[in-house]
């Protein structure tokens, strides 16, 4: 099969072209898909994408022309493509639905650390030769009470490794996790029951359309003050100008995001040389007690191996058989 790898970094080229293992025909670009780019699927039978990639009904059309039968995602998910449009043009999209879960529940514990302990701070007073250690107080994590929204895979991985800090757990969740209440004392709770008792609150649920904004003025309210908050699932989770205002409001005492609402114009591009234009980005960017990392919690040699070989095997499964197991409908 003819595939057009849009969107391709150095860090997971190396993976793609292992995992196909000469099957394929794999044709890598740096560009992003988009109105403009769709034109270079030309001959080819699929294109794999990126959660950066836009696939509306417009350049769905545009590949449809170019001949593309299959879209391969490299994600669980993108709110950016037209799954519809493209089912009704008998175009199939599969994804990667399942990646290690320790890469994104470490991250999240490493922004934790990071926030709890000021790392950053410490290493940035250390490099201008101040030693003081008067704005660096963090807190014991053992005793503390951790809330976890959404215990799938990696809600209940973080779980895991929070109660191995000695961390009390509570969790909201619409399912029960059943293997992990046996593995680990874990309570279930409302919301807002959640919101209130955590000293530490992680937001791992599993995204749809009707979730936003899981976290607005209302949920803030009811959050326990001085709160660290973190968010490595998804940015529309979050209604930024209202986590701005907690933070202002000192609800929270620290953030740690690897997502944000609006990063499709801001993660995995350069702009060194071309500046950010989006004012509550930059917002809170400048807050010494927010950490900002540019989704990079799946980023580990696992995950990117894992989900190169889904991505393959989605490829595989089409060039044999017409259908893939993780088609999406």
């Amino acid at each position: 099969m003819k595939v057009l790898v849009y969107s391709i970094f150095g860090f997971d080229k190396p993976f793609m072209e292992k995992a196909a293992h000469g099957n394929h025909e794999l044709v890598f670009t740096e560009q992003h898909l988009n109105e403009n780019t769709a034109h270079l699927a030309q001959g080819f039978d699929a294109v794999s994408l990126f959660t950066s990639d836009v696939a509306s009904e417009a350049v769905l059309q545009k590949l449809y022309t170019c001949g593309v039968k299959y879209i391969a995602l490299r994600a669980v998910h993108s709110h950016l493509i037209d799954v519809p449009r493209a089912k009704s043009l008998a175009m199939k999209v599969a994804n990667v639905p399942v990646y290690s879960p320790y890469s994104v529940a470490e991250h999240a514990v490493g922004l934790v650390l990071a926030l709890n302990r000021k790392l950053v701070l410490g290493q940035r007073l250390m490099h201008i030769g101040d030693y003081r250690m008067d704005h660096l107080v963090g807190f014991d994590l053992h005793g503390k009470t951790v809330g976890i929204i959404g215990t799938g895979k990696i809600g209940a991985a973080f779980a895991r490794i929070m109660h191995g800090f000695g961390c009390k757990i509570i969790a909201f969740d619409s399912e029960k996790n059943k293997e992990l209440m046996i593995e680990i004392p874990i309570s279930y709770k409302p919301l807002e029951e959640v919101c209130a008792a955590s000293d530490i609150l992680s937001v791992h649920a599993t995204w749809n359309e009707s979730s936003y904004p899981l976290f607005d003025k209302n949920t803030f309210s009811l959050c326990k003050k001085g709160m660290i908050f973190i968010n490595t699932a998804h940015g529309e989770f979050v209604n930024t100008e209202d986590l701005i205002e907690a933070i202002d409001n000192k609800i929270l005492s620290a953030v740690g995001l690897d997502v944000y609402e609006m990063e499709d114009s801001i993660f995995f591009q350069d702009h060194t040389e071309v500046p950010i234009t989006d004012t509550l980005f930059l917002k809170l960017r400048s807050y010494p007690n927010v950490m900002i990392t540019g989704h990079q919690g799946f980023l580990t040699n696992e995950t990117l191996a894992g989900i190169a070989h889904t991505t393959i095997a989605n490829l595989n499964a089409w060039a044999y058989n017409g259908i893939s197991e993780n088609e999406i409908s």
